[in-house]
């Protein structure tokens, strides 16, 4: 480029390599800096130690400054500004490149996991001098420039460096707190809309839309504790009574103000582990400028939601949580994105992220952006943010929004608005692969932490190792079980034995998958109302059906999940507007008593072997009698690994006291209630059975067999006392 055109491509923004031009450069024997600077009147290259080097000429009105210099070593900018004031500035033009080629290499194989270290804003230091360096992938862009508070947002001032699609920048004197954007001029030269940073680690609280740069060292981790031990807590032979929050509307201030994270830290952490919970999951806490979406619409992937608090305070939050021994799962959501116009949609001006083809690349039901799965970069983007979480954050887990939209090519669209794979099938492969990659990747580098699926569909083997053909998760939601068994505590009782198969339906594939039981969020919202409000019946009724129905939740095989609200049965459709209806735990003692049978029901879960150590095999679950549709009654046995280490779980689902009801057992002796949920503190009948010895009257294929007072819409747990 002819050195009038350099200027005129400078002077407009247009310079596809302004480090060509800026900065120090020999020519004809001698060293020349050139710096635009607009606004400036005078300037002048200084040494450190303030010896002038060189008077730069104004070879531009516009603010555009070239002169020689002396000397081979470090040099500094003196500028003289038009309106008055003086500045000495380091010129980020005569800095080498920010990210090496091995770094941009892996990146573009898709195998640099931790791209997050390099890509995004990094307060530094090069040469010495402190600053920010400024790097993102904006491959079919024109050109790429940082604006923020420090430039004036003007994109001429601080163009980038493009090294095979990345572009990058050390900024000096930029450090923690300034706001920035990208300027991007698409492939056809025009201005996109400015974005935010896909890296970046903090964001402005909306209505803002600006990253800022962030230390993300700032918090001392105090959790070192939990860290070495939590593989163990999160194994699959381990307890998890799973506690699900949305932050915005757990609790408010007074003044319908949300809590802070660290208010959060001082509240909810003493109130979940109050109840016996294990774990803690988090609605997405990752940027999104809709709040109406609850996370599941995000834009700053890499940034927690600043509506609560800056990084460092969610660290606290989720430090507190460990030192209170609960664990943290975040819900994560790599199947779509918004199209907001600052975000990744259309990011350097062409179908970057998000595939091209409608029929592939938008989401028919939320009208987001599918991302492209095939393309090396965007997995790279993926699976470090993955890790980003798992490791920057110390999050134990990873719950997959919205799995099944991914595995599906015509997830949702009708014939002729999917294209198929390259088989002729629905599978969407490239989404496989990315899935398995990531679960690989995470199992691989991240001791003790797990992942799970939100897959509503019968997909095979999602919780089984990649090597064995599965997709790689240590867990699967069961869709189908909350579906099948909410459906069946909707009838009327004197219905039920017409629905029976749906309360045992579950138990024909309970283990095919690593299941985790999910009452969760989705299931008290969009007019569905409470899960207290499905139940049938007087007020009366309705709390025991509720009761009952956790008993049973608790006892059967998988792992537990209940949104919060439901362990002091809420009575209206949550709204993530507003706070829980606290003050029903004030109003009466059916709403204290649930809560107090969640808590009794998290003790006893937790402390009771055969009530988790085998969850996913068939040993650990054993029919006594699952065929009395005509009573509506049920009974199991849960064993543990140890044989003589078991449960007896009976369930009533009808209102009738049943006297002299005949159970099998497998051993004789003395067996004793470990928890009826018809108990008075948890605001039931009262109807127990206390202690019961085992009888010499064959029952259910056993020797032995108990006859007991079943309680009226009742779960009870039996277990033999030591001899």
């Amino acid at each position: 480029m002819r050195h009038e055109e350099a200027v005129r491509a400078v002077i407009s923004g247009d310079h596809p390599d302004p480090f060509s031009f800026l900065g120090p450069h020999e020519e004809a024997g001698r060293r020349v800096v050139r710096a635009f600077l607009p606004g400036a009147a005078r300037v002048r290259a200084v040494s450190p130690s303030g010896r002038t080097l060189g008077e730069l000429e104004l070879i531009h009105p516009e603010g555009l400054f070239s002169g020689p210099l002396s000397g081979n070593g470090r040099y500094r900018l003196r500028v003289l500004w038009e309106g008055g004031g003086e500045d000495e500035l380091e010129d980020p033009y005569r800095f080498p490149p920010v990210l090496s080629d091995y770094d941009l290499y892996l990146f573009g194989e898709g195998n640099n996991h931790r791209i997050y270290e390099h890509l995004g804003a990094h307060p530094t230091e090069m040469d010495g001098v402190p600053g920010t360096s400024f790097a993102v992938w904006a491959p079919n862009a024109r050109r790429v420039s940082v604006v923020g508070d420090f430039n004036l947002w003007d994109g001429r001032r601080h163009p980038m460096r493009n090294r095979n699609g990345v572009w990058e920048i050390f900024v000096p004197g930029v450090g923690p707190g300034a706001l920035y954007k990208y300027e991007i001029k698409g492939p056809d030269g025009s201005l996109l809309p400015l974005k935010a940073d896909p890296y970046g680690f903090f964001a402005e609280q909306y209505p803002g839309t600006a990253s800022i740069v962030w230390d993300l060292s700032r918090h001392r981790w105090e959790d070192g504790e939990w860290m070495e031990r939590r593989g163990g807590r999160n194994a699959p032979d381990a307890p998890m009574a799973i506690y699900e929050v949305h932050l915005g509307s757990w609790r408010r201030r007074p003044d319908g103000s949300q809590l802070t994270y660290r208010e959060l830290a001082e509240e909810l952490v003493p109130y979940v582990s109050g109840l016996g919970y294990t774990h803690v999951e988090l609605l997405p806490p990752m940027e999104h400028p809709f709040g109406g979406s609850w996370g599941y619409q995000p834009v700053g992937l890499f940034a927690p939601t600043s509506r609560f608090g800056p990084p460092e305070d969610f660290k606290h939050l989720v430090d507190s949580f460990h030192r209170a021994g609960i664990g943290v799962i975040a819900d994560w959501v790599p199947a779509h994105f918004p199209e907001d116009a600052h975000g990744l949609a259309r990011f350097d001006g062409t179908h970057l992220y998000e595939h091209a083809d409608p029929r592939k690349g938008r989401h028919p039901d939320w009208g987001t952006l599918i991302y492209n799965y095939g393309r090396n970069e965007v997995r790279n983007f993926l699976v470090s943010n993955a890790l980003f979480w798992l490791d920057e954050y110390h999050i134990d887990g990873l719950r997959v929004d919205a799995v099944a939209s991914m595995l599906y090519l015509d997830y949702s669209r009708k014939e002729g608005e999917w294209v198929p794979n390259e088989h002729g099938g629905n599978e969407n492969l490239e989404a496989i692969a990315f899935l398995r990659r990531m679960n690989e990747v995470v199992y691989g580098e991240v001791p003790g932490a797990f992942t799970v699926a939100e897959e509503s569909t019968a997909w095979p083997m999602v919780s089984r190792p990649t090597y064995m053909g599965g997709l790689g998760f240590g867990y699967k939601w069961n869709m189908g079980w909350m579906h099948d068994t909410l459906q069946y505590m909707k009838e009327d009782p004197i219905h039920r034995r017409y629905h029976h198969d749906r309360i045992t339906f579950g138990l024909l594939y309970a283990f095919n998958e690593n299941f985790i039981l999910p009452l969760s969020h989705d299931e008290v919202v969009h007019g569905k109302g409470s899960l207290l409000g499905r139940m049938p019946g007087d007020e009366w009724q309705r709390f025991a059906n509720l009761r009952a129905y956790y008993g049973f939740m608790y006892a059967h095989p998988g792992k537990q999940l209940l949104f919060m609200g439901g362990e002091f049965a809420q009575e209206r459709e949550w709204d993530s507007g507003s706070q829980l209806d606290w003050h029903l735990l004030e109003r009466g003692p059916k709403n204290r008593g649930v809560r107090e049978l969640v808590a009794d029901l998290n003790a006893l879960y937790r402390s009771t072997p055969a009530l988790h150590q085998v969850d996913f095999e068939p040993g650990g679950f054993e029919w006594v009698e699952g065929g009395d549709a005509e009573q509506s009654v049920i009974s199991f046995l849960r064993r543990a690994r140890s044989p003589e280490d078991f449960v007896l779980v009976v369930c009533n689902f009808t209102p009738v006291v049943r006297h002299g009801y005949r159970v099998g057992v497998p051993v004789p002796g003395v067996y004793a209630e470990a928890l009826n949920t018809d108990d008075p503190r948890y605001g039931g009948s009262g109807v127990s059975n206390g202690e019961v010895e085992a009888e010499e009257v064959p029952w259910h294929g056993r020797s032995h067999s108990l006859s007991l007072t079943l309680p009226p819409l009742a779960t009870v747990f039996l277990r033999p006392l030591p001899v």
